[in-house]
């Protein structure tokens, strides 16, 4: 019911990355249950494109979550002894995950930092004493995060090599550590923080677009834009208008299919038209977003830029004439009317 696997994906200057945050089945004697589950997930996720259908075709993947794994073996006494003297490598041998991440060929190349933090399970709510009840949990390190570079194709082209083949890309674990002040389960969160290095395969957006001068309610807009010889554009292209911190492609605030109104201006500029009646007469910051229909991701924004409201459309415009009803009474410029 609550156990599975959620992912989601992006490209980083052209390099793919994956996040796998898993739930996977508790206690201590279902660790091929574990191992399956695991297993599964990764069969079952299937991705759209030809680079990366599955989990593990992605150059980077981060796997993290409630993983389950327990200490095997030790005793509840042994263990908490060993925590209480923080010598938490007298565990680690006995850990399930570093024992499957030996055995498992689907956990090749998945990598993780030291555990030098207090294993995350099993705390009594509100506290940073374990388990008191009946069952007196073992604890163990069952929030964990993992990470896996894609061996294989180096980053550039296919030229020979005499130089030894370079990476393309590093991950670096700057910080692994639970946070012990947090009460709300009977589990700590676990936090890591990464710094990622690799050469940009990809240093222009497939699609760059902005739009042409003031944006005023009920005037008509125009947005110019153009793209990459490479992109694979569609009839079912759209650009969208969208508030700044929008959170999903979804949120637009109203949009137009692109190849409906386009207009060539020059050999690799377009230019679309969006009806004024569309413009929120409420004005604020926005963007307009360029969607693929064939990638079904963004693959353009503009900076970000403001639409003037009506309400002070109109008082701009009421103050404007007021200046000039006071010029024209001003003795000595009645002539210049």
């Amino acid at each position: 019911g609550n156990k599975g696997g959620v992912a989601v994906r992006l490209s980083v200057y052209g390099h793919l990355i994956c996040f796998l945050n898993c739930h996977l089945p508790a206690h201590i004697e279902n660790t091929s249950q574990r191992l399956d589950s695991f297993e599964r997930i990764l069969q079952l996720q299937q991705f759209t494109g030809t680079r990366a259908q599955t989990i593990l075709d992605h150059d980077l993947v981060f796997w993290f979550g409630d993983l389950n794994f327990r200490i095997a073996d030790h005793g509840l006494h042994f263990i908490r002894e060993s925590i209480s003297k923080k010598c938490y490598h007298l565990l680690w041998d006995k850990d399930q995950l570093n024992r499957a991440k030996k055995s498992e060929p689907m956990l090749n190349g998945f990598l993780e930092g030291e555990l030098l933090f207090k294993p995350t399970y099993k705390f009594n709510l509100a506290s940073t004493e374990y388990d008191t009840s009946g069952k007196k949990r073992k604890p163990a390190w069952t929030d964990r995060i993992l990470w896996r570079l894609k061996e294989g194709a180096e980053a550039g082209g296919s030229e020979p090599q005499t130089a030894p083949l370079k990476k393309p890309m590093g991950v670096i674990l700057n910080t692994y550590n639970s946070q012990m002040q947090y009460g709300v389960s009977d589990h700590k969160p676990v936090v890591g923080t990464f710094c990622l290095e690799f050469d940009k395969l990809i240093t222009r957006p497939l699609v760059e677009l902005q739009p042409v001068g003031e944006w005023k309610p009920g005037h008509e807009a125009i947005i110019s834009y153009c793209m990459l010889d490479e992109y694979p554009s569609s009839t079912w292209d759209w650009i969208g208008l969208f508030k700044v911190g929008f959170r999903s492609h979804m949120d637009y605030i109203t949009y137009l299919w692109v190849k409906d109104d386009e207009l060539m201006v020059t050999d690799d500029v377009y230019q679309v038209y969006l009806n004024g009646e569309e413009i929120p007469s409420s004005g604020g910051e926005f963007l307009l977003c360029y969607y693929s229909s064939n990638m079904e991701i963004i693959v353009g924004v503009s900076c970000p830029f403001q639409i003037v409201p009506e309400c002070l459309e109109t008082q701009l415009e009421i103050g404007n004439g007021m200046d000039m009803s006071c010029d024209n009474a001003a003795p000595g410029h009645m002539d210049t009317y």
